[in-house]
């Protein structure tokens, strides 16, 4: 009776930190059409978006029936939760302004580039995108995939489908946004592109949505917000 009700408060909690996530969303389509007459390559959503991650709802209360950590699960810690991923991120955040501006474009840009947005706004559309990302790269899949390996024979080879699902959900992203350029950059892009999501697929099985969204917000806070305030405030 006890871890029933236990079960049932984590997955309220999911629903609840799922719709606070959506409200984030709709804030930044209000702000983005506020000020968007100042500027003409704002990237605004609309709210077919928020429509769309409504799809991601009835999957909250299916992770935990193949093994998937709830949002808060209780016995995961917050270090793991959100320190260890925030910190991978941004490592490989900061590997990519390295690689990407100094390296390869080291002079000033002239007017923000399409992977960067004014700030602040840039902190509602980029944390929307990746919440976006994770809903539909990561948390449906990951959950189509096993509920597939429970019940195919019986669950006998759910390991296989758990571990073909994570190199999948891995591999997507980086396969989807393929470069242009040199092959040392496509080979680059590709590999870290790779392993972030890998990084983000294991947080994921061990500890939940969040770790996996918080490693995706690290990379997003350094290679999207911080650089877009560098050029922003200092470039242009």
């Amino acid at each position: 009776m006890i871890q029933k009700l236990i079960s049932r408060k984590e997955t309220n909690l999911n629903l609840i930190i799922y719709c606070s996530f959506i409200l984030i969303a709709i804030v930044g389509i209000f702000y983005g059409n506020a000020i968007k007459s100042t500027f003409s390559f704002l990237r605004i959503w609309d709210f077919q978006n928020i429509l769309i991650l409504l799809v991601g709802i009835p999957f909250l209360f299916l992770q935990s029936n193949v093994n998937l950590p709830d949002f808060l699960q209780v016995g995961i810690s917050n270090k793991q939760r959100f320190l260890e991923p925030i910190v991978i991120g941004a490592l490989f955040g900061i590997l990519d302004i390295i690689v990407i501006k100094l390296v390869l474009h080291p002079e000033p840009y002239t007017e923000l580039p399409p992977f960067l947005q004014p700030f602040p706004y840039s902190i509602f559309l980029y944390f929307s995108g990746a919440f976006e990302i994770e809903v539909f790269y990561r948390l449906i899949p990951l959950v189509i995939i096993l509920l597939l390996g429970k019940w195919i024979a019986s669950g006998k080879y759910f390991n296989i489908f758990l571990w073909t699902a994570l190199i999948l959900t891995s591999l997507r992203e980086p396969l989807e946004q393929l470069p242009d350029g040199e092959l040392w950059f496509i080979a680059y892009s590709v590999l870290t592109g790779f392993l972030m999501n890998y990084f983000q697929a294991i947080y994921f099985k061990n500890a939940g949505f969040l770790a996996s969204l918080t490693l995706r917000l690290g990379h997003y806070l350094f290679w999207h917000i911080l650089l877009g305030v560098y050029v922003q405030y200092f470039e242009l």
